[in-house]
């Protein structure tokens, strides 16, 4: 194992974070990523010479339609089950308040 996790980078993590830990949880949190960086070394072990690097999930591509511009409701129709509405727009209750600037 290249690198291994000792209670000082525990502690550099920790102020990082901005988090506290009691001794017993550093304790833990050391073993815990020594456990990590132990699987990922096992990685390391693999022949992967013959191996394609994995560029997408799957070898699919998009199949999208054509955008092409149509109506698809008309202002009437939206409009129709609003709970509020004039003539041409949706009436909502006022967000900003120009007072509070």
């Amino acid at each position: 194992m290249a690198n291994k996790i000792n209670s000082k980078t525990v502690d550099e993590i920790a102020h990082l974070a901005r988090l506290e830990f009691s001794d017993e949880a550093k304790i833990e949190i050391e073993n815990d990523l020594n456990r990590m960086l132990h699987f990922v070394d096992k990685l390391s072990e693999l022949d992967t010479e013959a191996v394609e690097p994995l560029i997408y999930m799957n070898p699919e591509t998009n199949v999208l339609r054509e955008d092409e511009p149509m109506q698809s409701l008309t202002q009437k129709e939206a409009l129709k089950n609003a709970p509020k509405k004039d003539s041409d727009y949706f009436k909502v209750p006022k967000v900003i308040d120009k007072s509070e600037e």
